[in-house]
């Protein structure tokens, strides 16, 4: 449905038939970690996350999983497997159970 109060005429999830159902009853102002994400929208109370109403909760347990704006680096090992001994291992590991 579309949001009445935040950001009127923007489709939101959690508008229903008794208004904002969200647990504060309104999307919440954005904190600084969400500066520069592309989801940032200027609403009635000021800017807000377009995707999720309570930013401050999505940045608790580390990053943000809908920022745009941050780049999540991948560690990747560098040692090589070789993939003759890798088979043989594997195939003596199903044989001794």
């Amino acid at each position: 449905m579309q949001c009445q109060t935040v950001l009127p005429g923007a489709e939101c999830t959690f508008w229903g038939k008794q208004g904002c159902v969200f647990t504060e009853g309104s999307c919440q102002l954005i904190v600084e970690n969400c500066e520069g994400c592309d989801r940032i929208v200027d609403g009635s109370i000021g800017k807000v996350c377009s995707a999720y109403p309570a930013p401050e909760k999505k940045w608790v347990g580390g990053i943000c999983n809908f920022a745009t704006h941050v780049k999540v680096e991948i560690k990747t090992d560098d040692a090589k497997i070789n993939p003759l001994k890798a088979s043989k291992k594997a195939a003596g590991a199903k044989k001794k159970k």
